[in-house]
């Protein structure tokens, strides 16, 4: 295991922080990306302030070498629960519904980039046991939930109206670089899938979506506790993808086919 942390795990941690420490000061979960579908759940509060310090705690440890493998491994298994108990039986109850698989995508992103920490940094009991989600099969494994998810959120672009903050507003063509993004998120998808360049697709795709978060919520910041967790949100789905972009590194930026599958392992 490597001794230093890279940027995009750094990142990726400093938002699991970020996340955890605007749960300790709301008491709540992150708004519609963490909903409960329980009404009046009992211990509410309390539930949230568990998922807050889950969040803090395993940021923290992923940027502290002796807890790294066990922070990996918690936060890997919190973010698959996030996703299959809150989006996934969204989807299935409601699949004609594009939002929810656009919620569905973005909490896949980040479970993908979670994953790829988790199967790069593996304890002896996950080696020994659960070797099919670690090392260079659960990173291609985790790579497959990035491409599944892309789409989501690339179509939801496509089919949505959305507009630019007003402050940009002047750009010429507003409707055209909206599209352009979702297209982006497709292209990113089927560029991993089918081996065509996909460290640069996947690099592309982290750096268009930090861009999107800067240029939506950045500004919004002071606003209150909607455009904070959007913004921790959206930084988590662009880190996400930067981690998975992170496993092609030793990969040429244009390489195809069997070169381009290559596994990168800290």
């Amino acid at each position: 295991m490597s001794t230093s942390i890279r940027p995009s795990c750094a990142l990726f941690a400093a938002t699991m922080m970020g996340l955890g420490v605007a749960g300790l000061v709301n008491g709540d979960f992150a708004l519609v990306w963490q909903q409960i579908p329980v009404d009046n759940l009992p211990g509410r509060t309390f539930i949230a302030y568990v998922c807050a310090l889950i969040e803090l705690a395993t940021g923290v440890g992923l940027l502290l070498r002796p807890t790294r493998v066990l922070s990996s491994r918690i936060l890997f298994a919190y973010l698959m629960l996030w996703l299959v108990l809150l989006k996934l039986p969204v989807v299935l109850t409601a699949p004609l519904v594009q939002e929810s698989w656009a919620n569905f995508g973005e909490i896949g992103i980040i479970v993908a980039g979670g994953w790829c920490l988790f199967a790069s940094s593996p304890g002896a009991w996950e080696k020994h046991r659960l070797n099919f989600l670690v090392g260079a099969r659960g990173i291609r494994a985790a790579r497959f939930l990035l491409i599944v998810s892309l789409p989501m959120i690339g179509l939801d672009v496509l089919v949505h109206t959305y507009t630019l903050p007003a402050w940009l507003r002047w750009v010429p063509s507003q409707t055209a670089w909206i599209y352009l993004s979702g297209i982006g998120s497709i292209a990113a998808c089927l560029g991993m899938l089918f081996g065509v360049f996909p460290r640069l697709a996947a690099s592309l795709e982290a750096a268009m979506l930090g861009v999107i978060t800067v240029i939506f919520w950045a500004r919004e910041l002071p606003t209150g506790r909607t455009a904070t967790t959007a913004f921790l949100i959206s930084t988590a789905i662009a880190s996400g993808v930067w981690v998975v972009a992170d496993t092609y590194r030793n990969v040429p930026w244009l390489a195809r086919g069997r070169a381009s599958r290559g596994v990168t392992i800290d």
